[in-house]
């Protein structure tokens, strides 16, 4: 079995998350794991599939034809589950400003750490007369590493960010 990563954006619309789940059902893939979002009346997805060396072409014929989006399909890598690193889930608070996002990706890529998801958004918040700042990051830290020195350098970035961990 072949892993794909599907990138697919365009026009939003309804019915279209079915159409793509569609083609990937017809043409023998099998959906995985997903990320879908709806920004600035543009879809954007990330898909992950699954299908059989002899369906790739099939699948990639099959999606190229969706009427108004952009696919690209990658080969994603499989895991070596023995050489799993951790992984921690953050919630990022603070005074949004301009560059924060790369400041936070910044101190995590110094630390070794790797941002494998994000979510962020900007709020407005009223009684504070600034708009805030809110994130949700998982983070993969290198072999051995403590997860408390990259929330220390997070947290050191500036004094009214927030940086919690979000247990399961």
């Amino acid at each position: 079995m072949k892993q794909l990563v599907l990138t697919i954006i365009g026009k939003d619309r309804p019915g279209l998350v079915e159409e793509i789940s569609s083609a990937v059902l017809a043409h023998h893939g099998n959906w995985l794991t997903s990320n879908l979002s709806h920004l600035a009346g543009q879809f954007a997805g990330i898909i992950q599939v699954e299908v059989a060396e002899e369906h790739l072409q099939q699948l990639q014929d099959g999606l190229a034809v969706l009427p108004g989006l952009d696919v690209k399909m990658e080969t994603g890598d499989l895991l070596d589950e023995e050489q799993t690193p951790e992984t921690i889930n953050l919630v990022i608070t603070g005074n949004d400003r301009p560059g924060i996002v790369q400041e936070l990706a910044s101190v995590i890529r110094h630390k070794g750490a790797n941002i494998t998801h994000l979510n962020s958004r900007q709020q407005s918040a009223p009684n504070w007369g600034v708009p805030i700042f809110s994130a949700f990051a998982t983070v993969t830290l290198p072999i051995g590493m403590n997860k408390d020195n990259v929330i220390d350098a997070l947290e050191s970035i500036t004094s009214d960010l927030i940086v919690d961990i979000e247990t399961e």
